[in-house]
This record gives C-alpha cells, sequence and structure tokens, in this order.
C-alpha cells in the first residue's frame, strides 16, 4: 500500500459513506473528482513545461486548485509524475489546504453546514427544473443534487449532531 494515496481513501470512504448516510448529495463527490482531474492535468502541464524550459504555472495557481477540491489529483500527480513532491515549503502549504478541505466537510456535518448545504441544493434543484426542458439532462443534473437520504432532519445537541428519521421526531 502506498501511504502516500492514504488521505485519498480515506476521503473516498469517508465522502461514500456520508453520501450513504445521507448527509451529502452526489455532487460533493463529483466535485472532488472533476477538479481532481483538472488540477492533476495542471500538474502535468506544469511538468512538461519545466522540462521544456517553458512558461510555469505558478505555485499560488497549484495551491488555489488543490484548496478547491483538487488535491486528490495534486497527490497522485505529485506521486506519479515526481513534480512538487521534495519542496518542502510548497509540501507544507499543500499539506494546510489538505486540511482546510477536511475541516470543509467536518463542517458540512454540523448542524450549520448540513442547513446550508441543502438551502444550496434546493436552489440549485429549483433553478434546474426551471431553466432546463430537456427531462434527461434535468434528471440528471437534479439526481447529482439530491440527498440518499431526505426522510431524516438534524439537530445540534450541546456538542452533536444528531440525526432523527422525521418519524421518530
Amino acid at each position: 500500500m502506498n501511504y502516500h494515496y492514504l488521505p485519498i481513501y480515506i476521503l473516498t470512504t469517508a465522502l461514500g459513506t456520508s453520501y450513504y448516510q445521507g448527509f451529502i448529495p452526489p455532487a460533493i463527490l463529483s466535485i472532488f473528482a472533476i477538479i481532481s482531474l483538472l488540477t492533476y492535468l495542471i500538474y502535468a502541464k506544469d511538468k512538461k513545461a519545466a522540462r521544456h524550459n517553458e512558461w510555469r504555472t505558478s505555485e499560488s495557481t497549484l495551491h488555489l486548485y488543490s484548496l478547491l477540491c483538487g488535491w486528490p489529483g495534486a497527490i497522485v500527480a505529485q506521486q506519479r509524475l515526481r513534480h512538487k513532491s521534495k519542496k518542502t515549503s510548497f509540501r507544507a502549504v499543500f499539506i494546510v489546504t489538505v486540511i482546510i478541505n477536511a475541516s470543509l466537510i467536518g463542517w458540512l456535518h454540523t448542524s450549520e453546514g448540513a442547513q446550508i448545504l441543502r438551502s444550496y441544493s434546493d436552489k440549485v434543484n429549483h433553478l434546474i427544473a426551471s431553466n432546463i426542458s430537456n427531462q434527461h439532462i434535468k434528471g440528471t443534473i437534479s439526481s447529482l443534487f439530491k440527498f440518499r437520504k431526505d426522510q431524516y432532519t438534524g439537530f445540534e445537541n450541546g456538542t452533536f449532531y444528531i440525526r432523527k428519521s422525521k418519524e421518530q421526531l
């Protein structure tokens, strides 16, 4: 097992479990996958530019993509392409972007985060329903923003976020 990929294994397991239990919609998983792929491609382009002594992508741009949920793709690129994997200052900032992302995912599981996520998800579904006429596209996009278990609600009890079925309340 390559321990460099351990954060990705943890992320995919956590997001999959979170989706299964009804905390997040599949759009969150899709966002990570799409931006990670884009981040990997940007790292590959920068690696090619470094080899050919061409114009490079700035480190701040690479960190921005990592911060915007692309860090799994950055980890894969750092390991497979051997790019930006040794520079200590770059790695330190990169680790901070991973920690910020993990904190944001954790925050989505709090009462406030869950309410905001559901609110935005409902707004996106409303926009889709009112602006897209093709039923196949509408259904596909809408399914990305639906929660697996809508019959649950959450509330804060002290320091814990508790989920109960609406029938139990």
